[in-house]
């Protein structure tokens, strides 16, 4: 039809996106009319029927490792030709006391830092020349263990401090091109922590809300903070007001 307009459809890469949150958020922001390149590490089956189902990509890679993660952005340029979101899902942990020094070894620390810290400054970093081009943001997933000083591993807990300091860092660099947040979920509720029966007490009693986030929790605040075009350099914890306490 003569003087239609085509709307371009915009693209999200979301990292650690075959289950939990990144899983939630994939469908989240498909449903907001995305497309949606999905990623995982090792979980391939799952990563490809869900980018089948949305009607999106898969992208395969260990982002432990430096070009693999540096080059996961390109091959989502060269599959969709565009990038408007970048949500850095992907993390590690290990549930190591804060009073067991021992718990964890240096290669331990290595790794740790690699995924939850490197990894998303490279994405940042690679990613930067699309999300400027479309005026996109990114949005970094951390936890309200880097916001208050407990909760997890030292280790964990310093890497999304890390996180949400870049985070702002970063907002202050780039605005008003892009727009760079954080989401500090506290507990989440997935299967991952479906065994941690000391901390689901905890936000059972303990928190306002008498209960853990679901994934669908975080996928909606990293949904509002996507599409809200004034907000950025904020880190937003989400842990059911059990700060509070």
């Amino acid at each position: 039809m003569a003087g239609k307009i085509c709307e371009v459809r915009k693209v999200a890469l979301v990292t650690g996106s075959a289950s939990g949150i990144g899983e939630a958020t994939a469908r989240r922001l498909a449903a907001d009319g995305m497309a949606v390149a999905v990623h995982s590490r090792s979980s391939r089956a799952a990563g490809l029927a869900l980018a089948e189902e949305l009607g999106g990509s898969y992208h395969q890679a260990d982002l432990a490792d430096d070009e693999a993660a540096a080059g996961l952005v390109p091959r989502v340029l060269g599959e969709h030709g565009r990038l408007d979101v970048l949500v850095n899902n992907a993390g590690i942990s290990w549930p190591v006391p804060h009073a067991d020094l021992s718990g964890l070894t240096a290669d331990d620390w290595r790794r740790l830092l690699d995924v939850n810290l490197v990894a998303p400054w490279l994405l940042c970093t690679a990613a930067l020349p699309a999300l400027r081009e479309s005026g996109g943001c990114i949005v970094n997933v951390t936890s309200h263990a880097g916001v208050r000083p407990k909760g997890s591993s030292i280790a964990y807990a310093a890497s999304k401090a890390a996180l949400n300091h870049v985070t702002k860092l970063l907002a202050a660099a780039l605005g008003p091109d892009v727009r760079v947040n954080a989401v500090a979920p506290g507990l989440v509720d997935t299967p991952l922590t479906a065994d941690w029966t000391a901390a689901q007490e905890l936000w059972r009693t303990s928190s306002p809300m008498r209960r853990a986030a679901q994934p669908s929790d975080v996928a909606d605040l990293i949904s509002m903070l996507v599409h809200h075009a004034y907000i950025t350099g904020e880190v937003v914890v989400l842990d059911g007001g059990l700060n509070l306490r």
